[in-house]
């Protein structure tokens, strides 16, 4: 096979590095995010770096305005140019802050743990406006889904309590000069990337305004593509970014005449964004990574900044632990080979504590395996365009162990133009069983070099890298390949190419192991475990399954241990199509997790959950008692049996290792006391290369829908060094994906931030437009700690103090409740007519909890209620808010049990951000009455089937329905089983998977596969489905109460009730 040289791609990359370090040494900086120009257009801020900066309108030298680790960005300016509003995560969510336009002075605004993000001062610069994801206002029926909707609030910039301003969900809001009208940006709801580019759907981003005084909300972008970032200009006029002609670009349009569009910047390529103006009319935008500057009827300027920083890689320290679950153990169990953050380690398993990194290079690698002699170890690296193997040999024969080994010689071992990984040694170590592009298997012969592709292409299929298993049988002529998850393969290594499906099973089939003999076979077997309705999760018996009709003989007679175990030797795995004799071990199902053999084939190790978390059990074959081994108490444990049978190795969720004796169960912790230096910069890079090789490789369309997708990942790449923190590396990473038009390519991006507040819930709503001292409740909710018989709390109280902190409108009240979650408080109110004062205790819940749990409960209560008053109590009402096995059992048990009675079914799917329901779904909701019974000649209730709804129903969609919750009502619509109401919903009916990548915290989607209906050329992708009845909830309606797609749905079914009737 061909060697690449292993160290061009590393001097070529070093190069690269140096001319962009060269670059940046000339103090000319890029990707500048938010900049906002001051209003005497003398002054530009932006963010760089996560922090604050400001440079002269023409450019030049930059002046730091903040100096923090944390990240700090969105600057807006006040009106007279002394201030500057940011955002702040330095307390763990994005808070507004306020400084001098100097950077002096820092001080908080608000305390909310929800995100808090600044949009603009007031006329007067007494208050600053920003968007938040705290709650909607207490008269909304929108789905509380509150991280959907940024609400629009305002802080004094002295410092208080935060005001509801509007709840409609706006984004970029921003008043004109009147102060009368604001203009937004709309949110509807999806989960979709925002930096998606070119799609054009209703769920895109469209320009209204809202008029202060009418109370009467505007549409004002006609384009069903996005339009965003508005700004007021002169009296009726407005400007945005839209890609109405393709690139995203400036354009001006009036509320006078929405019709009367001008295009005023016209780049091509990248898109322009981060737009703002100054009071003269003068713009900056970004536009490629760099900051332009713009006045009408002129060509837009770019503007040079610069500033004085070392050419420095951030790199950080921390301790080193078990953190992946990607390890494997030495046959003599001396040894632990992990990988943690893309680089191999190896640790020793005794008191000597000696951990040694193996690699540390700008790949990323991972998948280790050791030879059975313990002397080379085999790992996969992406570098140079494509996964290879690589394989790390002890130099010198003497000695015995990786970590403390003089000298360690790597080659690169397996390396071809294709994806070759996850090598695995066969027993006796002559061979190597790899996967080639993920989904071909095939064997390497470490002699001479010859290869057999064992399972060609089709066979399996790869949704996420490391999910095929397969495993060497004991004398290194068979291997046990996963297929799917119901099947098992047992494939020759012999050339032949010969294979057969060992299970033949519809149920799950996983974990396949050798007997120690090779003439058995053990698996996990879900077929008489309990499945839930997605079967994605189960509970698992162990199965033997026997190759030989001596060995199963040999069992079914009980003959005597020294006859059924046979020498391994003398074993010939039966390759023909038959059924082979299969037994359960196990006496009832339960939850596991792995397991291993014994090496004398008298015991399973089984890491199994009959209560909580999971424990180390015992399992005899022979007599199949169960006992438990060792408590770990754990929740989602991985295990290594050492070849020779000796050890267990354990790593549970606290990414500890620990080992097992095999024999008396005596535990032993694995200290690793070592720290070790992570380079962030060329992690970040890594990531990059690997997303983009990923992409390239995996995503649904080969021809990745047309776009040059070489020139984004090579634009995008030279902007890495101007990133330091991963919120503006999840933006690159995003301008990169987002060219490709698709759906699920979201990178995910959770900061975990030490000390970080949140902020705790009383279980109440409050009228948060009130500009009085303390608190005025309008709801207490259901479930909530005041839901209680002995409260005297109830709407109209008024809240003075917690724990005897006043509550007055010039301080910001939230700050007494950040960590106190579960703490008993002290709530002192009093009634608001009466004034006659009360104090209670009660036990502060999480926020978090208050909003996907009781918010979300109580919502679906008001739309049942509503239902069920609309329709007479005739209509049911069921909400399906995640299309999985939860929401699927609480529809099944309403629909059957409590709405049995009625006539028809409204199934709400609005704000469904997927899952796997569609054919459970589908099948329930297709139900016809093919029997009826009579008792004694009088008509039972029912019938059969009775296990789905026979009786009229409708789907509700919305513009946020995706992924699953897309494909249902398509296909709801398509067999035209009912109406679907509402409003259109994006083609977003893909397969698709996130996959975590090196940095902690990042995930990225990547779609894979396109559902096309039998016969069509193109996929549901990017189709828009259009409902049957087209109803809007008006702003106005929605916040007041008023939820008219559910009225429009009781109204259709009602009238279908009428005709049947006629």
């Amino acid at each position: 096979m061909k060697l690449k040289n292993y160290y061009m791609p590393l001097l070529a990359l070093l190069i690269l590095v140096l001319l962009m370090s060269r670059a940046h040494a000339q103090n000319y900086i890029r990707w500048m995010q938010q900049p906002a120009v001051s209003p005497d257009a003398k002054w530009i801020t932006f963010e760089y770096k996560g922090n604050i900066y400001k440079v002269s309108y023409q450019g030049g030298k930059a002046i730091q305005l903040t100096n923090e680790i944390s990240y700090n960005g969105y600057p807006v300016w006040s009106h007279d140019g002394s201030k500057i509003a940011f955002a702040s995560d330095r307390n763990g969510n994005f808070d507004v802050y306020i400084m001098s336009s100097s950077g002096m002075e820092p001080k908080r605004l608000t305390f909310n743990s929800s995100k808090d993000i600044p949009y603009e001062f007031s006329s007067d610069n007494h208050d600053v406006y920003f968007g938040t994801t705290r709650h909607d206002i207490y008269s909304s029926v929108r789905s509380p889904q509150d991280r959907f909707f940024l609400k629009l609030f305002k802080v004094s910039s002295a410092g208080g309590a935060s005001l509801m301003v509007n709840s409609a969900g706006m984004e970029f809001a921003h008043f004109n000069h009147q102060g009368d009208r604001i203009i937004f940006q709309d949110i509807k709801g999806s989960v979709e990337d925002s930096y998606r580019k070119h799609a054009t759907s209703s769920v895109t981003r469209d320009i209204w305004s809202f008029n202060t005084k009418t109370n009467v909300y505007t549409k004002l972008s006609p384009f069903p593509g996005e339009d965003r970032e508005p700004l007021w200009g002169d009296g009726n006029d407005f400007y945005y970014l839209s890609e109405r002609n393709g690139n995203q670009n400036l354009f001006k349009s009036s509320t006078a005449d929405t019709g009367k569009i001008k295009q005023l910047t016209f780049f091509e390529k990248n898109p322009v964004r981060n737009l703002s103006r100054a009071g003269n009319g003068d713009f900056v935008f970004t536009y490629n990574g760099d900051m332009y500057t713009f006045s009408e009827g002129r060509i837009p300027h770019k503007i040079i900044v610069k500033f004085s920083e070392a050419a420095k890689d951030s790199i950080i320290s921390i301790p080193v632990n078990g953190s992946s679950s990607d390890f494997d153990v030495s046959k003599d169990g001396k040894q632990i080979a992990f990988v943690m953050r893309g680089d191999v380690y190896v640790t020793s398993t005794d008191s000597s504590s000696v951990t040694r990194r193996i690699t540390n290079t700008p790949y990323i690698e991972r998948m280790v395996n050791f030879c059975p002699d313990g002397k080379k170890l085999l790992y996969s690296v992406e570098h140079a365009g494509s996964w290879d193997i690589n394989q790390i040999t002890i130099a010198d024969p003497s000695e015995k162990y990786f970590y403390n080994a003089k000298k360690l010689n790597t080659t690169s071992i397996i390396a071809g133009s294709q994806d070759e990984f996850q090598g695995v040694y066969s027993p006796d170590g002559t061979k190597i069983a790899y996967l080639e592009n993920r989904e071909i298997l095939k064997s390497y012969d470490v002699a001479t070099k010859a290869v057999h592709t064992l399972l060609p292409y089709g066979i399996n299929f790869s949704m996420r890298d490391g999910d095929q298993s397969f495993t060497w049988s004991p004398d290194s002529k068979s291997i046990l390949v996963q297929h799917g998850q119901q099947n098992i393969i047992l494939v020759s290594d012999d050339g032949s190419g010969k294979r057969i499906n060992v299970t033949k099973s519809a149920f799950e089939d996983k974990l396949p192991h050798w007997g120690s003999s090779g003439s058995t076979m053990y698996t996990l077997s879900a077929k008489n475990g309990l499945t839930n309705f997605t079967r994605d999760q189960s509970q698992f018996d162990i199965l033997e399954t026997f190759f030989d009709k001596g060995a199963w003989d040999d069992d079914r007679l009980r003959k005597t241990e020294e006859t059924s175990l046979r020498d391994s030797e003398k074993i010939s795995t039966v390759f023909s199509d038959t059924t082979y004799h299969t037994k359960p071990l196990t006496s009832s199902p339960a939850n596991i997790n792995d397991f291993a053999v014994s090496r004398d084939g008298k015991l399973i190790y089984l890491l199994a959950s009959y209560e909580n978390n999971f424990n180390l059990y015992t399992l005899n074959i022979k007599s199949k008692e169960v006992h438990l081994f060792a408590k770990l108490n754990a929740q989602n444990p991985k295990m290594k049996l050492t070849n020779n049978g000796n050890t267990i190795v354990i790593i549970g969720n606290d990414n500890q290792f620990k080992t097992i004796d095999a024999i008396s169960g005596k535990e032993a912790a694995v200290t690793i006391n070592m720290k070790s230096e992570i380079n962030i910069t060329r992690e970040r890079n890594g990531v990059y290369d690997h997303i983009y090789q990923l992409i390239k490789k995996r995503f649904m369309d080969p021809k990745l829908n047309g776009v040059d997708f070489e020139y984004y990942y090579t634009n995008y790449r030279q902007f890495l060094p101007c990133v330091n923190n991963n919120y503006d590396f999840k933006i690159l990473v995003s301008e990169l994906l987002g060219e490709l038009n698709t759906s699920h390519l979201v990178p995910q991006l959770s900061v975990s931030i030490p000390h970080a507040e949140y902020t705790a819930s009383l279980g109440l709503l409050y009228d948060l437009t009130r500009t009085d001292d303390g608190l005025l409740v309008k709801e207490v909710i259901a479930g909530g700690p005041f839901d209680n018989e002995s409260t005297k709390m109830r709407t109209g109280m008024i809240i003075d103090q917690i724990d005897g902190r006043k509550i007055t409108i010039a301080d910001d009240w939230t700050k007494y409740l950040n960590n106190k979650i579960d703490s008993t408080l002290l709530i002192s109110f009093h009634e608001s007519k009466t004034g006659k004062q009360y104090e209670e205790k009660i036990r502060a819940i999480d926020l978090r909890d208050e909003t996907y749990n009781l918010m979300e409960a109580r919502w679906v209560q008001q739309m049942e209620h509503l239902t069920d008053s609309l329709s007479g109590g005739k209509i049911g009402y069921v909400y399906i808010s995640q299309m999985d096995d939860d929401n699927f059992r609480s529809f099944y048990d309403k629909v059957l049990g409590g709405y049995a009675d009625k006539k028809a079914l409204i199934v709400d799917t609005r704000f469904n951000n997927g899952g796997d329901l569609l054919d459970l779904l589908i099948s329930f909701l297709s139900g016809k009455t093919y029997l009826t019974e009579r008792r004694q000649g009088h008509l039972t209730e029912g019938g059969e089937p009775d296990t789905k709804w026979t009786k009229p129903s409708c789907i509700i969609m919305n513009e946020a329905n995706y992924s699953d919750a897309f494909r249902v009502p398509f296909i709801y619509k398509y067999l035209g089983l009912g109406k679907v109401i509402g409003m259109p919903a994006q083609g977003t009916g893909t397969a698709a998977v996130a996959e975590r990548q090196l940095i902690p915290g990042f995930a990225i989607g990547v779609p894979q596969g396109g559902t096309y209906h039998p016969g069509d050329i193109y996929p549901s992708e990017n189709h828009q489905l259009i409902p049957d009845i087209l109803i809007n909830d008006d702003y106005l309606n929605i916040l007041n109460g008023e939820d008219q797609q559910i009225e429009a749905a009781v109204n259709e079914l009602l009238k279908g009730m009428d005709k049947a009737k006629k």
